[in-house]
């Protein structure tokens, strides 16, 4: 089997960039699973955005997972209701959305579950006393067949331990978050694949997809680069987040990126 994953994408120019490579990504590497994290597609890259959902449904991807900005908007938790779209697992069950899908491919159940960390979640007003570690999360979670995990999540420790925890259980423990790519894939010793970001697909050159001025100006004058208006997504070339799995009986036997 071979699942390609596509790390946070920024906005609605990188969703269209998405939808446009694709098709051809797909059939290049003869993909059988999409997993795409869109939880920063919608136009103004704060949560998700119904037009730029339904293009990457319509182009190809299967799972859409999220992070922090899964609640960010109503139009997001209206899209939470989605069977393809998924939220952290680790929230308590009142939190709209879900944190778990199965999907079967090829005759072959694939499970993806989506986690974050603590320090991801600690400004999110939707589930502020609502987050549980994600290893418990992850340990009562009904897994079936291959398991693919986006951690969502800002520490490498924290990541780089729980791959480890769950190495020979999951299939792939595949980072997301911090939108800056990490150079090492990793085949850990019982069969689970792993790299701490994945990285962002979206505009290159601004502060993680994002136009700096803003942020700079609350800086220097405010000492919080968010005590001003949120900034617009950055106008910049596209930079492709994305990794390629190969698996076979539940176990990963190869990662890559895709540039």
């Amino acid at each position: 089997m071979i699942l390609l994953f596509i790390g946070d994408i920024v906005g609605d120019a990188a969703t269209k960039y998405v939808a446009g490579r694709l098709p051809g990504l797909r059939a290049q590497h003869n993909v059988d699973l999409v997993v795409v994290n869109a939880e920063n597609c919608a136009a103004n890259g704060l949560g998700m955005g119904a037009v730029q959902v339904e293009l990457l449904l319509r182009s190809g991807a299967d799972v859409i997972t999220g992070g922090n900005h899964s609640w960010d908007s109503e139009e997001s938790v209206d899209l939470l209701r989605l069977r393809q779209v998924i939220r952290p697992a680790n929230v308590d069950d009142d939190v709209p959305g879900k944190g778990i899908i199965h999907v079967t491919v090829g005759g072959e159940t694939v499970t993806v579950i989506n986690l974050a960390d603590d320090c991801a979640m600690h400004s999110v007003k939707a589930t502020a006393g609502k987050v549980f570690p994600a290893y418990q999360a992850w340990d009562t979670a009904d897994r079936r067949g291959s398991t693919i995990v986006d951690y969502h999540g800002d520490h490498v420790l924290e990541k780089q331990i729980f791959a480890h925890a769950v190495d020979g259980e999951a299939t792939a423990v595949l980072g997301t978050h911090t939108h800056e790519a990490t150079e090492r894939l990793r085949l850990l010793t019982k069969g689970t694949a792993f790299v701490t970001e994945v990285g962002m697909t979206g505009p290159d050159g601004g502060v993680q997809g994002f136009t700096p001025t803003n942020l700079v100006n609350g800086l220097r004058t405010a000492g919080n680069p968010f005590a001003g208006d949120m900034p617009d997504v950055f106008d910049g070339p596209m930079v492709l987040g994305a990794v390629l799995l190969e698996i076979s009986n539940g176990a990963a036997t190869g990662i890559k990126r895709i540039r």
